[in-house]
């Protein structure tokens, strides 16, 4: 199964354009899949004193986390979709990293870290208004190395559509494309 993180609060942003796109292209190759909408489910993504003491047993008090857990489970490839705010992920998926890589699901400290998930494909796809060079270390190396790679997402796929504000309906058109190529 496909699981799309889509994280971008508008639905008539370009972010949402490209969950379009993979949605259509995964219905079209009949490969099944789910949308973890995190703004639409209203996803807190504030770590509270409550989950706190829960972490380390691998647990949360938000109901959410126990379900998006479940879903990653399943999960052999995931796509995630999010729009680069001040040089990374928006707080809602930085929230869901927190809340939903608990140790005992994603990883263990037995023996050293030890990731514990086995995501076969990982593709990031963000926009920015930046050039995509500016974001190497934040999403290449911070993002997917050092929050995805570690726990078990493998094979991992950065596609940034720069300049998004400033490029033509052509430019979108042709990210889009190239995305869908990747998918």
């Amino acid at each position: 199964m496909v699981t799309i993180v889509f994280a971008h609060p508008w639905h008539g942003s370009f972010n949402k354009s490209i969950l379009d796109a993979i949605a259509s292209k995964l219905d079209k190759t009949n490969k099944q899949y789910i949308v973890l909408d995190l703004n639409k489910d209203k996803f807190n993504p504030v770590t509270t004193e409550e989950d706190l003491k829960l972490y380390y047993k691998g647990s949360s008090s938000d109901p959410l986390v126990n379900h998006y857990q479940s879903v990653l489970k399943k999960s052999e490839e995931v796509i995630f979709i999010f729009p680069i705010w001040w040089g990374t992920a928006p707080a809602i998926l930085r929230g869901f990293l927190d809340k939903v890589f608990l140790v005992n699901f994603s990883h263990t400290y037995e023996n050293g870290w030890t990731p514990l998930l086995n995501i076969n494909k990982t593709v990031v796809v963000t926009t920015s208004q930046s050039p995509s060079e500016m974001f190497v270390s934040s999403i290449g190396d911070n993002f997917i190395k050092e929050n995805l790679e570690i726990v078990g997402f493998q094979n991992a796929v950065w596609l940034n559509c720069d300049n998004v504000g400033f490029g033509t309906d052509e430019y979108r058109k042709s990210f889009i494309k190239n995305v869908e190529e990747i998918i």
